[in-house]
This record gives structure tokens, C-alpha cells and sequence, in this order.
């Protein structure tokens, strides 16, 4: 078994101590208190108690706080999915739908969902759904136009008519 790795010399008990009073974050806190323990020369399974984990992840964040100080035991962000369109191929969507389609080349006088779709793939092999292509126009910052609904029965003169009654 290797021996423990060492904490930094720059941060005291004293100072992880008011660093865990004061941040916001309640898992950041408990990691801090754990590492003061460790400064006062409590050995590493007291500190696993505190911070109501296993000796592994004190040593991980041994690890973290070593590299990147307090900051180091904030939870980071999950990176997630990678998104399915790239910056270039983002790009090139927003100028077709700026251009508009050329009927006789997409086949289509306007462009629909699903033929944002198609054109995708067959421009770059990319295939998404409808519902993902309407976001990613969202991202780009367009939105979906309609017509104002109308009764099918709607009487044009009746309406002309009501509106010149004083």
C-alpha cells in the first residue's frame, strides 16, 4: 500500500474551515471540512467519515484540491452530449433558410422540417430528427410562423360592415 498523498502547504485547518463557512455550494463545504480534518492530522478514514464517503474519494479529493485548490471540489458541470451539428454545418443551415429553397433544385417552395432535414443529411451525412432541427433553428434564433386561425364560416362583408357601425 502507498503512502498518503500530501495536501498543500498554502491552506491551513483554520483557513478550510472559513472557506467552508462561507461558499455556497453544501458539497463543496463538506469536502473542505474533511481536508481540515486531514490538516489537524486526522488520518484519512476520519476524514472518509466526515465527509460520509470512502477512502478512495477522500484520495480523489486529495487529488483535486492539490491541482486546482478549493475550487477543484465544487462539483463541475457534466459535459454531456456532444451536439450533432458543428459551428459550420450550424452555419450552413441558417443561410439556406435565410436563401430560401430553389424549387427546382430542393423541390420544394418552402422550406419545411422535415426537408431541413433531408437537405442535412444529404449535404452532410448528418441525420436528425424534425424535433431536432427545430431546435437547433430555435438556437439560431428563428421561430415558427403562422397564420392567424379563421373560422371557416367567416363572412368578410358582415365583418367589413361592422366595423364602418359607429
Amino acid at each position: 500500500m502507498g503512502a498518503a498523498i500530501g495536501l498543500r502547504d498554502d491552506f491551513d485547518a483554520a483557513g478550510l474551515r472559513r472557506l467552508a463557512r462561507t461558499t455556497k455550494s453544501a458539497n463543496q463545504g463538506r469536502r473542505l471540512l474533511a481536508l481540515a480534518e486531514i490538516y489537524d492530522g486526522a488520518n484519512r478514514s476520519d476524514a472518509a467519515r466526515i465527509g460520509g464517503v470512502t477512502l478512495q474519494i477522500v484520495r480523489d479529493w486529495v487529488v483535486r484540491f492539490n491541482a486546482r485548490g478549493p475550487a477543484g471540489l465544487l462539483d463541475g458541470k457534466a459535459p454531456g452530449k456532444p451536439p450533432l451539428l458543428n459551428d459550420t454545418q450550424r452555419q450552413a443551415l441558417a443561410e439556406v433558410v435565410e436563401s430560401g429553397p430553389i424549387p427546382a433544385i430542393h423541390g420544394v417552395v418552402r422550406w419545411r422540417l422535415i426537408d431541413l432535414a433531408r437537405w442535412l443529411h444529404d449535404e452532410f451525412g448528418v441525420s436528425l430528427t424534425e424535433t431536432t432541427v427545430g431546435r437547433e433553428l430555435k438556437k439560431l434564433g428563428y421561430v415558427k410562423l403562422t397564420v392567424r386561425p379563421r373560422h371557416h364560416a367567416q363572412n368578410e362583408y358582415a365583418m367589413e360592415a361592422f366595423k364602418k357601425i359607429p
